[in-house]
């Protein structure tokens, strides 16, 4: 958190890079913001700062009918630092205090609650139930505003345990009933379809990351083309249907579900895949410092490290190496045999299934230990533990562990100095594996600025990481 006198001269640029880092309210007015809303600039003396919109809630405040901040992207922190804080607001995130409470949050990350709420209030100035609560209530409003739902249905999907809980809970974050909130409904949507529309720090490369996916669409999985994005999603109540396109100002995600109550799992996972919650400018400002980078990032800004809605099905992929030919047939073959049908395409299989020995000794190895817990790819895993457990595997390689720590953790500091392309993009620019060390901590945005250079070359992502 940046010192006051910072934090206000950032809200008098209205600068939008800071939305979901911090949160802004005004006394005068009981409302709290982003960063970047529009609204009249406050007096000095009549602002406080907030970690998280949590904070602010807690502290009597309400949402910001302007700017929505609500809705920010998350923040880009969590990534970065990959501690018990950050861990902690992915697995909230995903739903899990919802679930399992808060003591199952605790049991996940290996703490007490005791010692977890500490944590979490000296980080973001609220513990993990006001964290949780402020989750709900925008699971509410997505769904107040996206189905015909009836309110108190949706109450209890959005993890409300009680109807008064959630109609109070509204009432405090948005001043409103949601009778209200509701308002009209959008015209010509199919029921049991969600559409939302998911925010991100500008800028992006939406061709790149589409282009990326649609090379590495795995048969009866996913459909994909370079302006869509379609797959069966595996969540903690059921299965989900997405489709993500790219549009102005946002990505657009139209979602099934077999329950409601996994929409939050299911948006995480959708920001995860697209690497939504990065900030593209920090990472500029870095890369940019080195010459032999700087044309790429200035010619393709916005570039993200595609993730994964699944970390245990992009270790298998990782394995299989979805890049190639091969690989993408053998993947194809599970898909098919193991995978569960839903919508015309199959769910990736679940990891007990890919424990048949007939199976190549790699993947049986993999999803053995992911079902056994040997191996724990969840959010709240450490990442460097988890690397040192992916080494114990038979006929894991570690280019292999490398892959899955970039795209299954979202690490946005790994390098794979073996890759082909890395090395081709290295000697292009005329530098050694050695010399990488320069673009820490940022090294996975810079492999896929030396991969794909930029136009005229952009989008060729075949055959790459």
């Amino acid at each position: 958190m940046l010192a006051d006198e910072d934090t206000y001269a950032v809200l008098r640029s209205r600068d939008g890079r800071f939305d979901g880092r911090f949160f802004v309210a005004v006394v005068t007015t009981g409302v709290y913001c982003r960063p970047s809303c529009p609204a009249a600039l406050p007096k000095r003396e009549n602002v406080r700062f907030y970690r998280s919109s949590a904070a602010a809630l807690e502290a009597g405040f309400r949402a910001c009918k302007r700017c929505r901040p609500d809705t920010t992207p998350g923040s880009p922190e969590w990534n970065v630092r990959a501690d018990v804080t950050g861990r902690a607001m992915q697995l909230i995130a995903d739903g899990l205090v919802d679930r399992e409470g808060v003591g199952g949050l605790a049991a996940k990350l290996g703490y007490s609650e005791r010692q977890l709420r500490r944590q979490l209030t000296t980080d973001l100035g609220a513990g993990p139930q006001a964290l949780a609560r402020a989750q709900r209530a925008a699971n509410a409003r997505t769904l107040l505003e996206t189905t015909d739902l009836p309110a108190s249905e949706i109450a209890f999907a959005a993890g409300f345990s009680t109807i008064r809980q959630f109609n109070d809970t509204l009432r405090k974050v948005y001043g409103t009933t949601p009778t209200a909130l509701r308002g009209s409904r959008p015209a010509n949507h199919p029921p049991g379809v969600l559409h939302l529309r998911l925010a991100y720090r500008p800028p992006i490369d939406l061709t790149y990351l589409f282009a990326y996916l649609a090379e590495r669409a795995i048969p009866g999985l996913e459909e994909a083309t370079t302006t869509s994005y379609r797959r069966a999603l595996t969540l903690p109540h059921g299965l989900g249907l997405v489709t993500l396109r790219p549009a102005k100002a946002y990505v657009s995600c139209e979602l099934r579900l077999d329950d409601y109550k996994d929409l939050a799992a299911a948006v995480r996972r959708c920001r995860r895949l697209l690497d939504l919650d990065a900030d593209p400018r920090d990472i500029a400002d870095h890369l940019t410092q080195d010459p032999h980078l700087a044309d790429s990032v200035m010619a393709t800004p916005g570039r993200r490290v595609p993730g994964t809605v699944d970390p245990a099905e992009m270790a298998i992929r990782a394995i299989a190496n979805e890049e190639t030919p091969a690989g993408k047939t053998l993947l194809t073959h599970l898909i098919h045999t193991y995978g569960t049908p839903v919508h015309g395409i199959h769910a990736f299989p679940l990891m007990h299934t890919l424990t048949d020995p007939d199976l190549p000794p790699p993947i049986t190895a993999m999803a053995t230990a992911l079902t056994t817990g040997t191996v724990n790819l969840g959010p709240e895993a450490d990442r460097d533990q988890a690397e040192r457990d992916l080494r114990t595997l038979p006929g894991i390689q570690e280019d292999t562990i490398a892959r899955i720590r970039m795209r299954a953790f979202g690490d946005p500091d790994v390098f794979l100095p073996a890759d082909p392309a890395v090395q081709e993009g290295l000697h292009r620019l005329g530098l050694t594996a050695q010399q990488a060390h320069r673009w820490r901590p940022w090294r996975s945005y810079a492999m896929h600025h030396l991969i794909t250079p930029g136009p005229p070359h952009c989008p060729n992502v075949r055959g790459l990481l």
